[in-house]
Formats: C-alpha cells, sequence, structure tokens
C-alpha cells in the first residue's frame, strides 16, 4: 500500500448530460483500464486527486491505491486528465491499472541543474527542446525526474538521450540520438532590405530633361 489513495465509486451512467450532474455534485466521470481487462466506469472527486497529485513530486508518475468500486488496492496511474480550456477544472481522468511485478513504460520529465559556461561568458542561449524522456521500468522503480548537469557546457556543445544516467533497472526506450539540451549562438538581428522601389530608384540612371519616361510594358491606356 503506496502513501497516496483515492477513494472511487462505480458509475452507471454515460454522456454528456449525466456527466455535467456529476460535475454540478462535485464529482467527475472516470475510467480505469489495463490490457486485456474491461473497462470499469468510475466517478470521483476531482479535488481529492488534484491534491494527491500536487503533493507527491512524481506528478503524473504517482502510484494511486483505489478504495472503493469494487476496485479496492488495485493501483493504478494517472494517464491523461482532461481539463476545462478556460479555468483548467478536471472534467475527466483516465486511470490505468498497472501491476508492479511488469515493467511499463513511462515517460519522466528532465530537470536542467547548472548554468551553461557558454550562456554566463560565451553568449550563448540554452535550448531545450526535449522536456521528456521515456523508459522502461517496474512501476514501483519509475524516477521522479532525471537531472542534467549543463553547467560544463560551451558554446556549440549538446546533451544528447544517450548520455543520460539512468538508475539501475531503468532502460531506455526514447532515441539515444535525440538532443535534450544545447548552447547556441543567438540569432542574428535581420536587417530590413530597402522597399523595391527604392532599389529600383537608386539602380537607374536619371533621364535626359525633357525626355519623356519609358513605357512600362503594355499598361499604357487605350483610345
Amino acid at each position: 500500500m503506496s502513501d497516496h489513495q483515492l477513494a472511487v465509486e462505480p458509475r452507471a451512467g454515460r454522456g454528456k448530460g449525466y456527466a455535467r450532474k456529476l460535475r454540478a455534485a462535485g464529482r467527475i466521470p472516470a475510467v480505469c483500464y489495463s490490457p486485456g481487462a474491461p473497462t470499469t466506469a468510475l466517478q470521483l472527486d476531482p479535488a481529492a486527486l488534484d491534491r494527491l497529485l500536487r503533493k507527491s513530486s512524481a506528478g503524473m508518475n504517482t502510484l494511486i491505491d483505489l478504495a472503493g468500486g469494487g476496485l479496492d488496492g488495485k493501483v493504478v496511474l494517472v494517464k491523461e486528465l482532461q481539463r476545462h480550456p478556460v479555468n483548467g477544472a478536471m472534467l475527466h481522468a483516465d486511470l490505468f491499472a498497472v501491476d508492479v511485478d511488469k515493467p511499463i513504460e513511462v515517460a519522466v520529465p528532465v530537470r536542467i541543474v547548472g548554468t551553461p559556461l557558454g550562456v554566463t561568458f560565451g553568449g550563448g542561449i540554452l535550448d531545450f527542446p526535449l522536456r521528456e524522456i521515456h523508459v522502461l521500468c517496474l512501476p514501483r522503480a519509475i524516477p521522479e525526474e532525471l537531472p542534467i548537469d549543463v553547467g560544463a557546457l560551451q558554446l556549440g556543445d549538446s546533451v544528447h538521450v544517450r548520455d543520460i544516467a539512468l538508475p539501475a533497472g531503468v532502460q531506455l526506450m526514447s532515441d539515444p540520438n535525440l538532443s535534450v539540451v544545447s548552447v547556441v549562438a543567438p540569432k542574428a538581428e535581420e536587417v530590413a532590405a530597402p522597399p523595391a522601389d527604392v532599389l529600383a530608384v537608386e539602380g537607374a540612371e536619371a533621364p535626359a530633361e525633357g525626355a519623356a519616361p519609358a513605357a512600362a510594358g503594355d499598361e499604357s491606356e487605350g483610345d
């Protein structure tokens, strides 16, 4: 039993109307599923789930023990949370039941440690395109984060997925050649080109005094 427990209840209703009634009552619809097993429809208190995830340093990789709904003792991960696009309120939760004795693939966040020398003294910019690394491990061995010390990086240096040290029992699943973080030179400011009509005037010879201007193609008006 973990320190993170969540009370759930069975859910009989379906559809948007039923979901709206649940939310009005301070509950949200949820499902619990796993490969080869039927999906269980549930309802739960979104505030309780939000508090649980916020107090856990593992975030979405927190192992949660369910209580109620015929799922007592079932260990789950929050696979997906649907939130309101404006106020961020939870609308629906997908819970993935895990076997604590079988490895699973999860995404683990990367944390940058230090400030690169290439930024402090070389005028570079830290580029951090890859924020998560996919790994395979037992559920109770999921790392909370993968720290990367970037203090020694000079301008032009990079750290790739293959360079990240993994804890024992954790297997890399992401492409090892992907760049996680780099120190790059700032982009040069682009100088706006002068308008085409200015270039044309500057590059053309002035016509002789009294001379008629040259015709521009077939743009003259007809009779």
